[in-house]
């Protein structure tokens, strides 16, 4: 009896913070077009490739797209990488988590060795440059009972198919940009680099704000002090600028303008808000009786940060993660808008809008698709981020 009543407030308050993010027809929506937005990036190269997806010629079957998934032709290897083994890995471990879900010592080891060994041939198979062959041109080529299966959009992100500047048609569903590329294409692969830019770099900043936010909230005192005011140093810079400087100096020491440098400079230049945050919401946890308790019992420090400090402030940090993804978006596609983003020819929102800047209303096409879909992308992280507020909170 005793053990119910202990069970009953835990399970009304889950059920009733379901009940506030379900009851919101935003966040709900804001959560289903994260979803979409997830789901279209990690199942890109199904969506948008120049190589047929199966190919049956001479009595045998063949995937032409698929040593391309473990070695990307892209100048951002990783990122392409990342999303090509989630698109491995995430459907192995559905298939292996409803299989084995009664036997969970056996399933985890499935899903930790099948982890594992997928990084192996990403690893171990070499580039192929392939900008001869056109798949379309040789499947149309094709005898009686050879058949070939291509993506839904038969053009791949690089692929110049057309004469540039071309209006939506049949052919191209969103038309070309400046060199004949399809604009869909891009933008399916587009999503990617918005992705890894806001996820990667918010959790960066996310690792840096909240440790040092920790640090200083909990030892208090000297180290309290000397944090703040280096935070208060960076936040009297103004951010956008400070990227710029900051990609233009690595442009001047001939670093690549790549994916991962933009993460670099977003990540490590936005992580002062989040620390501020964690410090406040640590300085109120800071004084509760329980933390005292551990003290007492002479827990090492860092148990106490990482086991019972951090675990109690992780709703206000959810959140603000869910914004600051959206941030970085909006920061990277200001980069790449005026030139010190991702590095072409990589696919970005950012650098289409850049593309129609001569003339947006001539090149419509170019300004209204990168421009809605970063504002649908905003809208939804904001949105969820909103529904969570209101999960974690109870006075919503």
């Amino acid at each position: 009896m005793n053990h119910d009543n202990s069970e009953q407030p835990s399970a009304s308050g889950s059920r009733a913070a379901f009940k506030r993010f379900a009851g919101d027809i935003l966040a709900v929506s804001g959560l289903i077009g994260v979803a979409i937005l997830l789901i279209i990036a990690i199942v890109a190269p199904l969506l948008a490739n120049r190589r047929p997806l199966i190919l049956y010629s001479d009595a045998l079957f063949s995937f032409p797209f698929l040593r391309y998934i473990f070695a990307p032709d892209s100048p951002e290897k990783f990122v392409e990488a990342t999303f090509n083994y989630l698109l491995i890995f995430i459907p192995f471990a559905i298939v292996i988590t409803f299989a084995l879900r009664k036997f969970a010592t056996i399933r985890n080891f499935m899903l930790l060795t099948g982890a594992l060994l997928l990084i192996i041939p990403f690893i171990t198979v070499s580039p192929k440059l392939d900008t001869g062959t056109d798949w379309r041109q040789h499947c149309s080529k094709l005898k009686t009972g050879e058949f070939a299966v291509f993506a839904p959009i038969h053009y791949g992100p690089f692929e110049q198919t057309a004469k540039p500047y071309e209006y939506p048609s049949a052919r191209h569903y969103l038309g070309t940009d400046q060199i004949g590329r399809d604009v869909l294409a891009r933008m399916i692969y587009g999503a990617r680099v918005s992705l890894a830019v806001g996820i990667f770099a918010t959790a960066l900043a996310l690792i840096i704000g909240t440790s040092v936010g920790l640090a200083s909230g909990y030892f208090r005192g000297k180290t309290d002090l000397i944090t703040m005011r280096i935070v208060e140093i960076v936040i009297c810079f103004p951010t956008f600028l400070l990227l710029l400087i900051l990609m233009s100096m690595l442009s001047d020491y001939k670093f690549n303008q790549s994916i991962l440098v933009v993460i670099a400079v977003i990540g490590l230049t936005g992580w002062t808000g989040l620390c501020r945050l964690v410090r406040g919401e640590v300085l109120k946890q800071r004084i509760l009786p329980y933390i005292q308790s551990c003290e007492a019992l002479g827990l090492p420090t860092w148990r106490i940060m990482l086991f019972h400090l951090l675990p109690n402030i992780s709703g206000p940090i959810l959140v603000a993660f869910t914004f600051g993804v959206a941030g970085a978006i909006i920061a990277e596609s200001g980069l790449s808008f005026l030139g010190f983003g991702v590095q072409p020819p990589t696919a970005s929102w950012g650098e289409l809008l850049r593309q129609a800047f001569a003339d947006p209303f001539a090149y419509r096409h170019l300004t209204f698709c990168p421009g809605i879909a970063l504002f649908l992308s905003v809208c939804a992280f904001n949105f969820t981020g909103e529904g969570l507020r209101k999960f974690f909170d109870p006075k919503s």
